[in-house]
């Protein structure tokens, strides 16, 4: 085969941008440091540094935006819960000193206001907010977990329902004299004989205690009977856990008595009355009725249409429907309420690859009506002994008139004597409301302890997933660094092999080419 210059030179050029090619393929993995350039370089180092670069991406998600922000609302959680707890030691601190100890007027009244403000703050703590979304609230991040002011344009239709073990049984002052009858010398010289005054005495009461006060209206009262297995007689429940129970009967509000606590007879059923009291909230059961009862479970629907600043907002503990009564129309109003339903919201973050993790507490596990109710009784509790002293202090002050009779005097006397039974009642019933507090304020701790031991175990199970995502990181960064980084010190060494070969094959052809026709003749 004859070889020509041309074939030759052809050749030459071919070797020549080959050398170059190859020297600038090593001159780019130098100046970027990676490996290629392109997948169709090496499609194998492509596709792995794709996935990999998508795994890293998925952990830095994790790592650095879904971990921290579910740490951020967790401590707030916890720090809130921790407040609460404190505040509740705090109200504990004040109910046993008012068991115990024998205070002033000014003492009461001092306690009376640091209870109010610490219920108060209490549920202000439950309206903690992370980055303005409401902590304690479920999905209704953007609702609050009380009432921020009071509100008297919405009205709540609310179905609660009551175990037996929360029927309240207590005492109760009935008779109590009313001082206002014979508060001057006419009314005492009507009064022949002072045996036939109201003569205080306890009685002992069955209380349904509603978690609202200043009920607007009672829609009915429903008993249900605890469905249990007819060989064990272990009570039933559905296939979610949840118990069973067969109607036994419903009392609506024409079956009830309805009265407010300031009645005379507001304490005293009759042995199958039930009795409403709309002011308190409460449902005082004759004896029969509780004998009969004892071991039921109660379901009471009723409306309240008034609530106060800092009351906890019912859609975030029962089922209830909310209508704004803005709307004049009842047509209207009725299409457009709004229906509310009780169930386990748990807001959940993905921490990490198909692992989720619950970030909140719901109110209702933390935060109870039965708080704030037990504060209002002790509170009435104080305010009933300190109207009885001002009776006695009434009393006093007419005893020095000194345009009264010696009859007269004798009779104030009398009375004197039963209002001081009355305050020694009325001590006794206080210092039994301090001790129900007591019970509920452990039994409040109990529940915020255990709700903020709760999200603390779930804090530390995402402190060991963060751990866990900062291992992870690191290998498939070094992976990611492997598959795709260039060896600078091979990729020195090919280039100046490569630099060598390009100017040795630069060489060679210039010797070629400048040999001509004209050297062989």
């Amino acid at each position: 085969m004859r070889i020509t210059n041309k074939m030759m030179t052809n050749n030459m050029l071919h070797n020549i941008n080959t050398n170059k090619n190859n020297m600038s393929n090593l001159e780019n993995k130098y100046a970027s440091g990676m490996e290629i350039q392109k997948p169709s370089d090496d499609p194998i180092v492509a596709v792995r540094a794709l996935k990999l670069r998508s795994n890293l991406s998925e952990l830095n998600q994790y790592y650095q935006k879904n971990i921290p922000d579910a740490m951020s609302w967790m401590e707030v959680t916890e720090n809130s819960l921790k407040n609460t707890s404190e505040i509740i030691t705090q109200i504990h601190t004040y109910c046993d000193q008012g068991a115990n100890d024998t205070l002033t007027v000014s003492e009461r009244d001092s306690i009376v206001q640091n209870l109010l403000e610490l219920k108060n703050q209490i549920y202000q703590e439950g309206n903690a907010n992370y980055a303005g979304r409401y902590l304690f609230t479920g999905f209704k991040t953007n609702t609050g977990l009380i009432f921020d002011k009071q509100e008297r344009n919405l009205q709540y239709t609310i179905t609660e329902e009551i175990e037996a073990s929360e029927i309240d049984i207590s005492d109760r002052i009935v008779d109590s004299l009313k001082i206002e009858d014979y508060d001057t010398a006419a009314e005492l010289d009507a009064l022949t004989d002072t045996n036939t005054l109201s003569r205080p005495s306890s009685n002992t009461i069955f209380r349904i205690r509603l978690s609202y006060d200043n009920i607007s209206d009672i829609g009915s009262l429903s008993v249900k009977k605890p469905r249990l297995d007819p060989i064990s007689g272990i009570q039933l429940t559905d296939s979610d856990g949840k118990k069973l129970y067969d109607d036994v009967t419903t009392i609506p509000k024409s079956g009830m008595t309805i009265k407010n606590s300031n009645d005379p007879d507001a304490y005293k059923p009759n042995d199958n009355e039930i009795i409403f009291l709309q002011d308190t909230g409460e449902i005082i059961l004759g004896k029969d009725n509780y004998d009969a009862w004892r071991n039921y479970k109660f379901e009471v629907t009723y409306d309240k249409n008034s609530f106060e600043k800092n009351e906890l907002r019912p859609e975030h503990y029962f089922n209830c429907t909310a209508q704004d009564l803005t709307i004049t129309d009842p047509a209207e109003r009725a299409a457009k309420a709004v229906t509310y339903t009780v169930e386990d919201q748990e807001i959940k973050y993905e921490v990490n690859f198909n692992q989720t993790i619950a970030i909140n507490v719901q109110g209702r596990d933390a935060f109870r009506h039965s708080l704030g109710r037990s504060i209002d009784d002790i509170v009435k509790s104080i305010s009933d002994v300190n109207a009885v002293k001002e009776k006695i202090a009434k009393v006093d002050k007419m005893l020095n008139d000194t345009s009264l009779t010696e009859a007269q005097k004798a009779k104030l006397q009398d009375i004197n004597k039963i209002l001081k039974s009355e305050l020694e009642l009325k001590d006794s019933m206080m210092r039994q409301a301090y001790g129900r507090g007591l019970t509920a304020m452990d039994s409040e701790e109990d529940a915020v302890n255990a709700a903020t031991s709760d999200i603390g175990t779930r804090y530390n199970r995402l402190e060991l997933t963060e751990d866990r995502l900062a291992m992870q990181q690191v290998e498939f960064t070094d992976l990611l660094s492997q598959n795709e980084d260039a060896d600078l010190v091979d990729t020195i060494v090919n280039y100046n092999s490569a630099n060598t070969v390009y100017n040795a094959s630069l060489q060679a052809a210039g010797k070629v080419v400048k040999t001509t026709l004209l050297d062989f003749l």
